[in-house]
């Protein structure tokens, strides 16, 4: 009788283990069911970016004389960009023209025509919120080779990526590619010359000249990348015009049509027009493109008509999550003056032009006066029949 009861019990409680682990495994499936369904309708998110562009950094003696600080013998720029600072550093990514040379105190700083700034100009750039830097311009060999090297040297130390010059040929044909978020961006930067300073013997790498048949095969590295995006500094054009000329023209369609898709101008000094671009691929499909022929000064010590006037871009870009497709939405600007005191110490500021007009309208800040203040209108007339509207993709 016990022998039968124990075999009786044995078959129940397998039969109850058998149920349970039937149970169990039944629910498993249905959750990896669920969640397998679950990870497969999950869409991916789109990237937003925004890109903020200055134009030309250049550094007259009037500059670094005025942000020379005698108790800490050095100096400090920061001062000049207080009031454009919120424009910059939040950007995901930000970006200017570096029309000088770092070539260090030993040499002697200079002004026109062969620039060499202080190096502390760097330092701020970058707390400003800059993060690459075009040093491929007509200045670029202002302190020979040697200062061409030391310039890269000083942005690295401080943390600025740069393209247009190097101090290899490997360096050279290593493009600069940025990820900003998940969003890769290649950048390549050309000058039309050298303001005749002769590029050294055997050293043809230490400078990106306009070249049709080099431009292309800097593209072709750049598209061995796979980026999203490819955005070229072209120093180009002539200097003191508010309109691009042929040429500029003419490069421009080059560029487009071989898979750029930003390009941004500088050497004039004084802004010109910017425009969307609809290029027409290999394949028959259309993409917008973006040009501004001309961003003109960010900061310099030039004084003639319409080199004080410029802008800070704001071009907002999109991955699409699914198709991975990269686009321009917008590109928008603050127009902006590079004020100069009379008199005084820190008599350089780039200022947003808007908000000191109406800063001075309310009542709230009065100390440019009346004279600037007629002078910020009247610049910003210029700067808006120059660039017009703000542009929607």
């Amino acid at each position: 009788m016990k022998k039968k009861f124990f075999i009786c019990f044995i078959i129940i409680l397998l039969a109850g283990f058998t149920w349970f682990s039937f149970k169990k495994h039944n629910n498993n499936s249905n959750q990896n069911i669920e969640v397998s369904s679950s990870t497969e309708n999950e869409s991916k998110e789109d990237i937003n970016i925004n890109m903020s562009v200055i134009g030309d950094i250049m550094c007259h003696n009037s500059q670094y004389v005025d942000a020379f600080n005698s108790s800490a013998n050095t100096y400090d720029f920061s001062y000049v960009f207080e009031n454009i600072k919120k424009y910059i550093e939040p950007a995901d990514i930000a970006i200017g023209n570096l029309e000088t040379t770092f070539a260090g105190s030993e040499v002697g700083y200079s002004n026109y025509p062969r620039f060499n700034t202080p190096e502390q100009l760097a330092t701020n750039l970058k707390d400003l919120g800059i993060d690459v830097l075009s040093t491929a311009n007509n200045h670029s060999l202002d302190t020979n080779y040697s200062g061409l090297v030391s310039t890269l040297d000083y942005l690295d130390k401080a943390g600025i990526s740069h393209m247009g010059t190097y101090a290899s040929e490997e360096a050279q044909n290593t493009i600069l590619v940025k990820d900003v978020n998940g969003i890769k961006i290649a950048f390549l930067a050309f000058t039309y010359g050298t303001n005749g300073i002769p590029v050294p013997k055997g050293k043809d790498y230490c400078v990106n000249l306009i070249d049709e048949d080099f431009i292309l095969e800097q593209l072709n590295l750049a598209k061995e990348q796979n980026p999203d995006l490819i955005c070229v500094n072209m120093h180009w054009g002539t200097e003191y015009q508010t309109k691009q000329n042929s040429e500029q023209e003419d490069l421009a369609d080059l560029l487009f049509n071989n898979g750029v898709d930003i390009i941004l101008g500088s050497h004039p000094h004084v802004l010109q027009p910017m425009e969307k671009r609809t290029v027409t691929l290999e394949d028959g499909s259309t993409k917008d493109c973006f040009v501004i022929y001309s961003l003109g000064n960010f900061i310099s010590g030039q004084n003639a008509d319409n080199t004080r006037n410029s802008a800070i871009l704001n071009i907002s870009i999109t991955k699409d999550g699914e198709t991975e497709e990269t686009y321009l939405n917008s590109v928008s600007y603050v127009p902006i003056y590079m004020y100069r005191a009379s008199s005084g110490t820190k008599k350089f500021k780039v200022l947003d032009i808007e908000q000191s007009i109406s800063d001075y309208e309310s009542g709230s800040n009065d100390d440019l006066g009346q004279s600037t203040i007629s002078t910020l209108r009247t610049e910003l007339k210029k700067i808006r029949n120059t660039l017009g509207d703000n542009i929607k993709f």
